[in-house]
């Protein structure tokens, strides 16, 4: 803490005073409120520590959205409320065990998969390896599962990290960041998506017919690291098949003794708990009044929901805490800015970033409808950006800004410009009193994959942060270690006192920041592209 706070005050000291856009007492008064008076650590503590797993629409997840709305009240912030958007069923972990009986007993490391349904008590069955990763693939094993308990990732040979598992970005890494990349347009390439997301029901559909007892699968990683990630969370979807997730060191074992004729037996008991009484997940909002009435709102979000592997902590509890205390900060400070600032903590983004998305459709902008039946889930997700026209909502031009934080515990390094080079100039401007807090670059290139990506597809101003990685994409992401002793205290307070530093200077700013143009039906980027051969 004191070294994060000498560097704090040595860079107002140090920062230059030419910059015309930027309060630097505001800024003066941010960094002491968020290093001196800092909550962040307690907002994530509870949310990991006292919630835990936030899988959408779980018990977890209720109680994030009461208890983030209780502290929003708490700390003055107007028009607190929540939002609601279909989504599906809810899903917990009560208990569950994975045990190899023959031809030893040995306690597995696994994990049920999300949204599949439980043992009904402990079932003890053999294995088979059927590596199963297309449907022609069905017909190799068909008559031969019956009654056993079916791996269905092809064993591989392991893997050791070459790089350290906790890192930060160095300067050549942050400049490497900065270069333009162009739009790949390729029409087909989300209909081989959402092919690809049909063959988890098709897959399930073959084990069920086939007599299957459970359907187990490897962790992509070493290190005994679950993730239990799964997406048939409809109410129509939930597999008839109970799925497990097997530690890729645990599931290589089983392997090799079924390769020289020692055919484990395990013993599996997946309980889990299905919640159909409100198919709704909710967004949370809070806001800082604008002076303003025309000038617009700003706003910052990060994502509320979590795997249930987890306590989510560096995914994504550490991006909402900072989004909170950002909101903390300027709520204590007393700031009337001339643009209102909204805090968004969206829901479902595991799932297709399906919170923000709602938020789009109901306030900002719509696409043409979808050809045949609503899309839910990941294939909203890989078909949104594929409909034209959009079609603004009159809440299109009140958005001046939109800042995510959803890369880990790491501290800001940066911002992606989202190849918006009219932003560029001024992010440089708004990091010069942070330089010595190691924030500095503003890098060209677009992200996606988190809740920005749909807000800058339709030509408004979605920005995402660089961060330190850590150890977020090693071991954290989505994993079972995903706790709260990842979490960098000094590292959050500097996102913190950035956040709201940026949020502060967007919503005072005499313009909003500019605009990319509004996006039209792009042209193929090969249109003499041969069509990729099925499978």
């Amino acid at each position: 803490m004191r070294a994060l706070t000498l560097a704090l005050f040595a860079t107002v000291a140090a920062a230059p005073l030419a910059a015309q856009s930027v309060d630097r007492a505001a800024v003066n008064r941010i960094i002491d409120e968020g290093t001196n008076q800092s909550e962040v650590m307690p907002i994530a503590q509870h949310l990991t520590d006292v919630i835990g797993p936030r899988l959408t629409n779980s018990p977890g997840m209720r109680q994030a959205e009461a208890w983030t709305q209780e502290k929003f009240r708490e700390w003055g912030l107007a028009n607190v409320h929540k939002e609601g958007f279909e989504f599906g069923r809810g899903w917990s972990i009560v208990h569950s065990s994975v045990r190899m009986v023959t031809p030893r007993p040995i306690e597995l490391t696994a994990i049920p998969i999300a949204w599949t349904p439980g043992t009904s008590g402990a079932v003890t069955a053999p294995v088979i390896v059927a590596p199963i990763s297309k449907e022609a693939d069905f017909a190799r094993y068909r008559g031969q599962l019956a009654g056993k308990i079916v791996m269905v990732t092809r064993p591989d040979t392991g893997s050791e990290p070459d790089r350290a598992p906790f890192r930060r970005l160095t300067q050549q890494e942050l400049s490497d960041h900065d270069f333009f990349e162009p739009a790949v347009n390729d029409p087909e390439a989300a209909d081989r998506r959402l092919k690809r997301l049909d063959f988890a029901t098709k897959l399930d559909a073959f084990l069920k017919s086939e007599g299957a007892v459970a359907m187990a699968t490897m962790s992509s990683r070493d290190g005994k690291l679950l993730h239990g990630s799964g997406y048939l969370f409809g109410r129509e979807q939930t597999p008839a098949v109970p799925g497990i997730e097997i530690a890729a060191e645990d599931y290589r074992r089983i392997a090799r003794l079924i390769r020289i004729g020692q055919t484990p037996t395990l013993e599996v008991t997946s309980n889990v708990r299905f919640d159909d009484s409100d198919v709704q997940a909710y967004n949370i909002f809070a806001e800082i009044p604008g002076t303003d009435a025309k000038a617009g709102y700003v706003m910052a979000g990060a994502h509320l929901d979590s795997w249930a592997a987890g306590d989510g902590a560096a995914d994504n509890a550490a991006g909402s805490a900072v989004v909170m205390e950002a909101a903390r900060i300027l709520s204590q400070m007393g700031v009337r800015p001339k643009r209102t600032i909204r805090f968004a903590l969206w829901n479902g983004e595991e799932q297709g970033l399906l919170g923000s998305l709602a938020y789009i459709e109901r306030h900002i902008a719509t696409r043409a409808p979808a050809a045949g039946a609503p899309a839910t889930g990941l294939s909203r997700f890989y078909g949104w950006n594929r409909r034209w026209p959009i079609t603004k909502k009159p809440g299109y031009d009140q958005l001046a800004a939109y800042f995510n934080l959803d890369n880990g515990s790491g501290k800001i390094r940066g911002i992606y410009a989202e190849n918006n080079p009219a932003a560029v100039p001024i992010f440089r401007e708004w990091f010069a009193p942070f330089q010595a807090m190691g924030a500095t670059t503003v890098a060209m290139r677009p992200t996606s994959s988190t809740d920005h990506y749909f807000f800058q597809s339709i030509g408004l101003q979605g920005f995402q942060f660089i961060q330190d990685p850590l150890d977020y994409g090693s071991r954290l992401h989505h994993t079972n270690v995903d706790t709260f002793d990842h979490l960098k205290g000094d590292d959050l307070r500097q996102a913190s006192i950035i956040m709201a530093s940026f949020l502060l200077n967007a919503a005072n700013a005499d313009k909003p920041l500019p605009k990319p143009p509004f996006p039209r039906q792009p042209k193929p980027t090969d249109p003499f592209a041969w069509p990729e051969q099925e499978d």
